[in-house]
């Protein structure tokens, strides 16, 4: 791309007044594209008018709005203003573990479909959950006026919240903790797999992030120890949104505990447990549709990723 830049500085590109030609959008759209310190430019990230001052001083143009360069922009829905965080991938397993689980999303294991006896669950804990009760009561909508929270609260403790999806079922099971660790986890497992279908079930895949809970080889001979019918499924390393409960957790989150506003932990408590049953009660499987087809295709994306940015240094 630098040496493209280059080529493109090199002479100057004509534009008469109301008429730009082809060749100045592609400079400026290629402009728009270069991160600003490879040009010399103290910025993070360009806005609009950083594109059209830049234009102008780097000699592509004489005079030129800057409605007129978001709408060149526009066309290709480049926005250099916006940014994203991502993670490359660092595990070198990343494929193969990531893929083990897209195939129990398609209710497949190692090239067989499951048996209508084994199932699929997605566990993870959502963290220090605040019970917090505001100083004056909340106030119902009316109209012309939402719903008023009072800002000031009082802080009644916190719930860690550890819960298990059956993927194919829509059933939750979760529970309060005061905290998380291996055995507050053990104590949902023990809670799921003592009670019907899975206490009786061929094979229950338990799919599971690398949390301190649940981590590595140590959490699989524990589980299986003492539950034969356990298969623990690790996701690769920095890929949450594997884990379907994280969608549910998501749920949680904009449907109960915003706005937070709890008298008590045990209020706190008792709307988690009456969520999860009124949950069940409206929902179905989420469709997931990312496939491993999907994965192979983002997999190439973030690869090439660093090598051409490598290549433009």
């Amino acid at each position: 791309m630098n040496n493209a830049w280059r080529g493109l500085t090199s002479s100057r590109a004509p534009a008469a007044r109301g008429f730009f030609p082809p060749e100045l959008v592609i400079h400026v759209k290629a402009l728009a594209c270069e991160l600003p310190a490879s040009l010399g430019i103290p910025l993070s990230r360009m806005s609009i008018s950083d594109v059209a001052a830049e234009a102008r001083r780097a000699g592509l143009v004489a005079k030129i709005s800057d409605s007129t360069v978001w709408r060149w922009l526009s066309e290709d829905a480049i926005r250099p203003w916006q940014h994203r965080c991502w993670i490359f991938p660092r595990d070198p397993d990343f494929a193969v573990k990531a893929s083990r689980i897209l195939d129990l999303y398609e209710r497949m294991f190692e090239g067989h479909r499951l048996k209508d006896d084994e199932f699929v669950l997605s566990t993870d804990e959502k963290t220090s959950i605040q019970a917090r009760a505001r100083r004056h009561p909340t106030l119902p909508p009316k109209s012309g006026q939402p719903m008023r929270v009072e800002h000031e609260y009082r802080r009644c403790g916190a719930w860690a919240y550890i819960a298990a999806l059956d993927v194919h079922r829509a059933k939750i099971y979760g529970r309060c903790e005061r905290k998380t660790g291996i055995v507050p986890f053990d104590r949902l497992v023990a809670q799921v797999m003592s009670q019907p279908p899975y206490s009786e079930a061929r094979r229950v895949f338990w799919i599971m992030d690398n949390g301190s809970s649940h981590r590595g080889a140590a959490c699989v001979k524990r589980l299986v120890e003492k539950y034969p019918r356990i298969v623990p499924v690790h996701g690769p390393i920095h890929a949450s949104w594997l884990n379907q409960i994280e969608i549910y957790f998501s749920i949680l989150q904009r449907k109960v505990l915003t706005p937070n506003d709890f008298p008590s932990l045990e209020a706190l408590k008792e709307r988690l447990f009456a969520f999860e049953r009124h949950y069940e009660a409206i929902a179905k499987p989420f469709e997931w549709k990312f496939t491993r087809q999907d994965l192979s295709r983002l997999l190439d994306k973030m690869t090439y990723a660093p090598v051409a940015s490598r290549a433009a240094a």
